[in-house]
């Protein structure tokens, strides 16, 4: 008989089996140790034992959902961060289990809203997930630019124009001053403020910043913004080169829900959009 546990009862390594299990046969293949999983979905991803749940078969690990609870584009939100149950154990009810005690714990903890990824062209799950209310909201997708020598150097802005090396706390700045467009749950700010292995840029004209770029030690670009004052100005371009020269990107790589200036400048500067692309998916409480 199937029976159920908060994460805060189990230890890691039950939860970990069951997130291996569950995710045996998945399209991505998640290559970590039980260190590396706590430290990534328990850190930056933002779960929490307290939120999470793992359905037992006896003291055998079946499934597991991971939940997170933040504000969330300004309405408090729990994020199912994973739901994986084992081949075997599937179509017997136990991903519905483990879904209603993650809304149950949405309610209990007054969030207004669930929220999730999904991958495009995994219907089973899709329809899962639409069954119980959920609806599609926005896509993201995926960018490569295997050689990242390939931006060229634009021309200069104007007189005092600078790429500089900043802080985490200027950058946030920035973002909170032009944030009019939507950020994936994976690059929001306190998702990189999480991050300890991030790099903050930022352009500066004539004393003001016109300019930021976040981006990981792998090249993966978090943000990247421009006021719209100063768009097509090459802004972009300097800072990536900049990233690039500072800190020896041979690649960059880049996720974007639903930004057409964003996916714009990508497909102009050679990025190649990767195949896989996620849904993201909302349930208002």
């Amino acid at each position: 008989m199937i029976r159920y546990e908060r994460g805060t009862e189990l230890e890691m390594g039950a939860i970990y089996q069951a997130f291996l299990r569950g995710f045996a046969d998945y399209i991505i293949q998640f290559n970590l140790t039980e260190a590396e999983f706590a430290e990534r979905f328990f850190g930056p991803e933002g779960n929490a034992l307290e939120h999470s749940f793992v359905a037992l078969d006896g003291e055998e690990p079946v499934g597991v959902v991971l939940g997170g609870n933040k504000v969330y584009e300004s309405v408090q939100t729990l994020r199912c961060g994973a739901l994986a149950v084992s081949p075997e154990y599937r179509g017997k009810g136990v991903s519905a289990g483990l879904m209603d005690l993650h809304q149950e714990e949405a309610q209990r903890a007054g969030c207004k809203q669930l929220f999730l990824e999904v991958i495009a062209g995994n219907d089973r799950a899709i329809a899962f997930y639409l069954k119980r209310g959920y609806r599609r909201v926005y896509d993201v997708s995926f960018y490569t630019l295997p050689d990242a020598s390939r931006l060229e150097a634009p021309l200069g802005v104007s007189a005092g124009g600078s790429v500089e090396r900043i802080e985490f706390e200027a950058f946030a700045d920035m973002v909170d001053a032009w944030k009019y467009f939507h950020i994936n749950w994976q690059n929001d700010l306190e998702y990189q403020q999480l991050s300890s292995s991030n790099a903050y840029y930022g352009f500066r004209v004539n004393g003001e910043w016109v300019g930021g770029l976040s981006i990981s030690s792998s090249g993966k670009i978090n943000l990247l913004i421009v006021s719209h004052r100063y768009r097509g100005k090459g802004i972009a371009t300097r800072l990536l080169n900049a990233a690039r020269e500072e800190l020896g990107f041979v690649k960059f790589t880049a996720s974007t829900p639903d930004n057409a200036l964003l996916e714009g400048f990508l497909d102009r500067h050679g990025f190649v959009r990767d195949k896989i692309r996620l849904h993201e998916m909302y349930l208002r409480l």
